[in-house]
Formats: structure tokens, sequence, C-alpha cells
């Protein structure tokens, strides 16, 4: 039979290790659903940026159709937000300049471009949510499945797009390597700051 004390201090030890959990998953989920918004801001404006240089063109209507799924995603993180009391990146101004910028710089130099453009973010997008699900799934699967449920949908629309970039020439693009990695580089950084900022 354990004396009171010892009890009474194992309850204690359990609470705190609960609360400790708790707060850790309050930190993961608040980071997911601020880079996860930041990033489809960022999609938003890049498509957005693609329309403005090649909306009179065939390619218009594709692109049209993936910028109203990254609609559809940024106004669902808009709604995940709130409802888990997270914080969105102090960055969104500046993504939603940069996105717009690098949508149509890209355009600018032809729709194939703009097709490598979205296959290097949407790489970049397939495998960042991929560790989400991962993470998400392995600490709180059940708390998290709302959460989960809308990145699983969403990696799967931005697979989507890539796959869609590729069939629309995007490997025929000037440089396309070289463009392809500088893009990713820029979506790394990107996550990395807005997990923090």
């Amino acid at each position: 039979m354990l004396h009171p004390s010892v009890a009474i201090l194992r309850n204690h030890l359990r609470q705190v290790h609960s609360g400790a959990k708790a707060a850790r998953i309050k930190e993961i989920r608040d980071r997911v659903l601020r880079v996860d918004h930041a990033g489809e801001l960022g999609a938003d404006r890049i498509y957005a940026g693609q329309l403005a240089v090649l909306g009179n063109t065939p390619a218009a209507k594709t692109i049209q159709h993936m910028w109203d799924q990254e609609k559809e995603h940024k106004e669902k993180f808009e709604e995940l937000i709130p409802k888990y009391r997270a914080r969105p990146t102090a960055l969104l101004p500046i993504w939603n300049v940069a996105g717009w910028v690098l949508g149509a710089g890209s355009a600018l130099l032809g729709k194939e471009a703009a097709m490598a453009c979205t296959v290097a973010v949407e790489s970049s997008i397939v495998e960042h949510y991929n560790s989400q699900i991962r993470e998400l799934s392995r600490i709180d699967p059940e708390g998290s499945k709302e959460i989960l449920e809308a990145i699983k949908k969403f990696r799967d629309d931005e697979q989507d797009h890539h796959d869609t970039g590729l069939s629309h020439g995007a490997e025929q693009a000037p440089m396309y390597q070289a463009m392809s990695a500088a893009i990713k580089i820029g979506c790394k950084g990107a996550i990395w700051l807005s997990e923090k900022i």
C-alpha cells in the first residue's frame, strides 16, 4: 500500500505531464495552422499573378481551376485559425506581395515557366503536408481530426496541381532545373519563417 503522500505526488505528476502534453499539442496545432494558412495565401497570390499575365491565353482555364481550389484551402484555414485560437503569421503582407510577384514573374517567362513554378511550389507543399500528417497522426489523431482531414484533402489537390503542371509543359520551361531548385529553396524558407513568426 502506498503512503497517501506518494499517491498525491503521483497524481500531481500525472496532471503536470497531461498539462505539458496538452500544451505541446496546442503548440504544434498552432504552428501547423499558422504556416498552412500562410502557404495557402501565398498560393492564392501566385495563381492571381499568373492569371494577371496569362488570363487571355489557353492556359487561363487550367490556372483558374487551380486558383479556385487554393481559394477554398485558404478559406478553410481562415475558419480553422480562430476556431483553434491560433495566431496567423505576421508575415502575411510579405507573402501576399511575394506570391503575386512570383506568379506574375514566372508567367512573364511563358506558360511553361508558370507551370514550372506550380510544379516546384506544389512539390514542396506536398512534402510539407505529408510531414504534418505524420506528426499530427502520431501525437493527436483524434483531437486534430478536422485539421488532418483538411490537410489530407489539400495535399491531394496540391499533388494534382503538381501533376497538371507537368502535363502542361513545366519541364520545357527555360532553365527548368535551376528555376525549380530556386523556388523550392524559397518555399522551404517561407515555411520555416512562417512557422516561427
